[in-house]
């Protein structure tokens, strides 16, 4: 089924970032894995060639030759390879085209008429599936021992390049564009007043949306923010807790951003690798699942391994390795850094990759209404720790309503 919708030339203008035309078209849309894809994949598997063990006994070198095999061994063999599809298609999903940018997104209504929307936008190596164990409690709360008052009508898309979002063709599809495709995509589905909610990549579109300022956007909740250290420097001598968030910051360059690196300069190169070995994927992938986790020394001990395996085989059945990094390359040159002055809130989980103090934060979120650091989890908030993520988006968007 599809549907068409003009959005008016007078609603294009304004604070809206990069100007899109106003063509919106939405499709039903059904995961299907194929029998062919399968095959592959465990030939695939079968045949893989790998490295000699590293020479240490830890992950410092990267994830373990061991546990390696023992994940791919794993996904070959006792992995259900459908259980991606199972778990999305129980779910309303829907592709939309913004112009010439194709979308994939899942659109939960909650039963509660007094329900707010909101988008919900995910980063790398995520997926919409980071999502999938919040969507209950978020849509309807009393289902899931909560309250009505707190229900929202979810919008989940999946970046440009992500998963089953179209993969962009040319260049100029970074975090603006992407933030202005969320504000149309809103208000064509019937959305005049929303809120917006994202970590890592998903943090930066939705902060972007707080820059642009779109007509309807009542306020943002993200699980990372970032802010300016010389903004930070100005405000006077940093506290003994804002001098441990730089350092954690010098550490991340120093020890975990060799993956960024070579997204943001060389995607095509690393594609071409990740593309052909789904070892190559996997490995790529689940040592992030390590080091960007709260899990105790053991990726498992955050997230179960299907959970892992359902992210990997997304991205390999879309063979989105090249086209997820080319985001990278897209937005890292050029960041958004203006003042995101729309009432906003901020929760710090403790293993994620940079802290901010709310002083600091403040410099950059002029508005901000909500600070809160949580117990546990990562940079996966959403799939780490469900029941904690879902506390922290209500109460952030509570309090963006209160003066």
């Amino acid at each position: 089924m599809r549907r068409v919708c003009e959005v008016p030339a007078s609603e294009r203008r304004g604070r809206v970032g990069p100007r899109l035309g106003g063509v919106i078209e939405i499709r039903d849309f059904t995961v299907d894995i194929t029998d062919t894809q399968i095959k592959d994949l465990r030939e695939r598997l079968a045949r893989a060639r790998l490295p000699e063990a590293e020479t240490v006994d830890d992950w410092s070198q990267g994830i373990p030759l061991a546990y390696l095999r023992e994940l791919a061994e794993y996904w070959a063999r006792d992995y259900d390879m459908t259980r991606v599809a199972t778990r999305l298609n129980a779910l309303p999903q829907f592709h939309a085209t913004i112009d010439e940018l194709g979308v994939h997104f899942l659109h939960i209504r909650s039963p509660h008429a007094q329900a707010r929307p909101l988008i919900m936008t995910h980063g790398w190596p995520g997926s919409v599936l980071e999502f999938l164990n919040v969507i209950g409690p978020l849509s309807d709360p009393p289902a899931h021992g909560g309250a009505a008052e707190d229900a929202f009508h979810l919008v989940i898309p999946a970046l440009p390049g992500y998963g089953f979002s179209d993969k962009p063709t040319r260049q100029g599809t970074g975090v603006p564009r992407i933030a202005s495709a969320w504000q149309q995509l809103m208000r064509h589905l019937g959305y005049p007043e929303y809120y917006a909610q994202g970590g890592d990549l998903g943090a930066s579109v939705t902060a972007t949306m707080g820059t642009q300022r779109p007509e309807g956007l009542l306020g943002i909740h993200v699980n990372m923010a970032l802010a300016s250290p010389a903004a930070l420097q100005a405000l006077g001598e940093p506290t003994p807790e804002e001098l441990h968030m730089l350092a954690r910051v010098t550490r991340y360059w120093d020890n975990e951003s060799g993956y960024s690196t070579q997204q943001r300069t060389r995607p095509q190169t690393l594609g071409y690798g990740l593309a052909d070995s789904p070892t190559g994927q996997l490995a790529w992938i689940v040592e992030k699942f390590y080091a960007f986790t709260d899990c105790d020394g053991h990726p498992e001990n955050a997230v179960s391994r299907d959970e892992m395996l359902d992210n990997v085989m997304l991205y390999w059945l879309t063979n989105s390795a090249t086209s997820s990094a080319r985001l990278y390359w897209e937005s890292f040159p050029n960041p958004v850094t203006d003042n995101v002055t729309v009432p906003s809130a901020y929760s710090l989980f403790p293993e994620e990759l940079f802290w901010v103090s709310e002083r600091w934060l403040r410099t950059r979120f002029t508005e901000l209404r909500y600070y809160h650091q949580t117990e546990r989890g990562g940079h996966f908030a959403a799939l780490e720790q469900p029941e904690i993520f879902v506390r922290e988006v209500r109460a952030g968007i509570r309090a963006l309503n209160l003066d």
